[in-house]
């Protein structure tokens, strides 16, 4: 084994996502069970993240996924990768995150994000607009503020002020130099677009302020690894989700998952083909072989602390497997 993957953590995230001709209620079950099985196999960490309006997205309200993961399994850390800041009023999020802890002590993670709704429609809905994700870093420091017991308006978060719950930020662009600033560990994405990623890491390593939540920096880097018996088999993992992404840049809603041999089977748009196969490049995918030489690579490339696994597919048996091709990777057992 590999001694850079030996030395780094692994751990999983997963979205909820909506499969043809199954029910919501079926991917947020299927979340927990899968929750289970990360620990069984030794992830670090499992979670879970915040969407609104999606088709194909189960997981709109994350930490009530959590609390249900959580309560199903029992060493694993839970988390959310993450809860959307801008949506919310960070007191809540607070007590929120707070409820949690005192219920799972120790094993609760805050990871937190700058987005707001995936269209018009749903940010009219939430009340939010583009603009408010301009006010984050803010955001942030009052939310942490909950939790020191420093808000200036003389309220009291309960119960969680004076709780340790490990916040993260989910960086895109300027989440970088925020998580830098604030001295928190940083969830930079994705695996595809490694020379935007690896100046995210320098400029989040050169500008880090050590604080009470940190004393350095902390990187975790996040996407899609498929691991398969042939790289035919990781590849065709790839293509539900590579096609959901074709068709939100074409349609403009992300769809449930199909199963993969029926979208071989489709005839595409020009630009539905190019999306599709521009969706299904740059992917940590391949044999156990090919992604442990290619996990070395980045981890070597980045200095990575953690590797947080985003991967999303029709067939569940097929990403188990690939969760547990993985696992042997880092946790080989026997």
């Amino acid at each position: 084994m590999s001694s850079v993957i030996a030395s780094a953590r692994f751990s999983v995230l997963d979205r909820s996502r909506t499969r043809e001709g199954h029910p919501p209620a079926e991917a947020l079950r299927e979340t927990v069970a899968l929750a289970r099985e990360a620990e069984e196999l030794g992830y670090h960490r499992f979670w879970v993240s915040e969407h609104h309006g999606v088709p194909g997205v189960a997981g709109s309200a994350p930490t009530v996924l959590a609390a249900a993961v959580a309560a199903a399994t029992r060493t694993i850390r839970v988390g959310t990768g993450g809860v959307m800041l801008p949506n919310h009023r960070p007191l809540v999020v607070a007590e929120q995150f707070g409820v949690l802890e005192s219920l799972f002590p120790g094993r609760i993670d805050m990871g937190l994000g700058r987005s707001v709704g995936f269209t018009d429609g749903v940010r009219k809905a939430l009340g939010r607009d583009k603009d408010d994700a301009d006010d984050f870093a803010a955001q942030l420091d009052e939310l942490l503020g909950w939790f020191a017991g420093t808000s200036p308006t003389g309220v009291h978060a309960r119960p969680a002020e004076g709780l340790g719950v490990p916040p993260f930020v989910l960086a895109m662009g300027e989440g970088a130099r925020i998580a830098a600033r604030a001295g928190l560990p940083m969830v930079i994405g994705d695996l595809r677009g490694r020379e935007r990623m690896l100046r995210g890491i320098d400029q989040y390593r050169s500008l880090f302020r050590p604080s009470p939540w940190a004393p350095e920096p902390y990187v975790v880097i996040s996407g899609t690894v498929a691991v398969a018996g042939t790289p035919e088999a990781a590849r065709r993992l790839l293509v539900p989700e590579a096609w959901a992404m074709a068709h939100s840049r074409t349609h403009g809603t992300f769809p449930p998952l199909a199963p993969a041999e029926e979208i071989l089977a489709r005839s595409m748009t020009a630009k539905e083909r190019d999306l599709y196969e521009s969706g299904l490049a740059g992917h940590v995918a391949g044999t156990g072989d090919q992604v442990a030489h290619e996990l070395e690579t980045v981890l070597k490339e980045s200095g990575a602390d953690e590797v947080l696994v985003t991967t999303s597919t029709y067939d569940r048996t097929a990403l188990l497997d690939s969760h547990r091709r993985l696992a042997r990777l880092f946790a080989p057992r026997g």
